[in-house]
């Protein structure tokens, strides 16, 4: 076996093994986002592997049960977002319009330019609430004009990549911006009330990601979202999070999450809806999500079209239908999971 064949066999290995390490600095922590990628160049390994193949080399040997078994690890992870995993929200059988509120989340890129592309895409697919993230002055002003459509709004428009817009022909009652772990990241918080009167609740959420050249540490990101969890599992209206997370949907963390929170997630068993990078295929990954409580039913998910962003909005259409999922659907958290989620709830921040 070559040496070319040794190495890139050892860097996949390493890259899945630091993935398992669960340390918050962003070197451990980056390998959570491609496993896709991994499962696809693990493939190619092995089919390099198997065509130069010694059976009178140990290091063959070695390498290819190791790569078969990063193979297998990688598709348990990547599986439940396929049509081949488990559903956890089920489709809408009779569609009652009054009971239906649909989303749509676009990180529209601070330095992008093109409001006009964002302003047709939602006039395209008119959705009930428009969350826009990464907005500043420009942004608000620019997109000013959704008020003659969507009359309630909460705008947070900030300079540093985390500004908010929130848009929304429903009423939204008891809006709140608040910042729950750093003090120049926001997140909304609002009721919001249906067309046939019933009272939800909606939280819109943009924590850091573990980047070195914004916050090396996923130690924030990690804690606004399990304090966001709390919230939703107390809750006792029906419960939609969406945004953001700049986490994958198959981290342990956004698995944590879901287990703390008892949301559930549309994409698992239908697909991976990736948003990010709109402009790098093989570098996509789901950070942009829509989880919501056992209360909905899904009419729709969809990525919709990129306009200049480096996200592809996500769209989301769901219907109220209480006890519409059983509580099995739901991820149970056991002790350890439960003693995590209250480490890094308290974990000491850097703001």
């Amino acid at each position: 076996m070559n040496i070319f064949l040794a190495v890139f066999s050892a860097l996949l290995l390493c890259f899945t093994v630091l993935s398992l390490i669960r340390h918050d600095y962003w070197t451990f922590r980056v390998f959570d986002y491609p496993r896709l990628q991994k499962l696809s160049l693990s493939v190619a390994c092995m089919v390099l592997l198997l065509i130069y193949f010694d059976s009178s080399s140990v290091l063959s040997w070695t390498s290819t049960l190791l790569i078969a078994a990063n193979m297998i690890y990688l598709s348990t992870q990547i599986i439940p977002f396929t049509p081949l995993g488990k559903i956890q929200v089920q489709k809408v059988k009779t569609h009652i319009d009054e009971q239906s509120i649909c989303v749509m989340i676009a990180n529209v890129f601070q330095d992008n330019k093109n409001t006009k592309g964002c302003l047709n895409e939602i006039a395209r697919h008119k959705p009930d609430v428009v969350l826009l993230l990464e907005t500043d002055s420009f942004w608000e002003k620019e997109t000013m004009e959704l008020e003659r459509n969507y009359p309630f709004h909460v705008r947070v428009p900030l300079s540093n990549t985390y500004g908010m817009l929130l848009y929304s022909r429903l009423e939204l009652r008891n809006p709140e911006v608040k910042y729950m772990v750093e003090e120049d990241v926001p997140s909304i918080h609002t009721q919001i009330v249906l067309k046939d009167g019933t009272v939800i609740r909606l939280y819109a959420v943009h924590p850091t990601p573990p980047v070195p050249n914004e916050n090396p540490r996923a130690t924030e990101r990690d804690k606004e979202l399990l304090l966001i969890a709390e919230l939703a599992k107390a809750s006792k209206e029906p419960v939609i999070v969406v945004g953001d997370l700049n986490d994958v949907a198959w981290s342990f963390t956004t698995e944590l999450f879901l287990k703390m929170s008892g949301l559930l997630d549309p994409r698992r068993g239908r697909g991976f809806f990736n948003s990010f990078h709109a402009h790098y295929p093989f570098l996509r990954f789901p950070l942009d999500h829509a989880f919501i409580s056992e209360h909905f039913k899904l009419k729709q998910m969809k990525r919709l079209s990129n306009f200049n962003s480096d996200h592809f909005p996500i769209f989301i259409h769901v219907q109220y239908e209480p006890d519409s999922s059983s509580p099995d659907e739901t991820l149970q958290p056991d002790a350890d999971d439960i003693k995590l989620a209250e480490e890094k709830k308290n974990a000491p921040t850097s703001t």
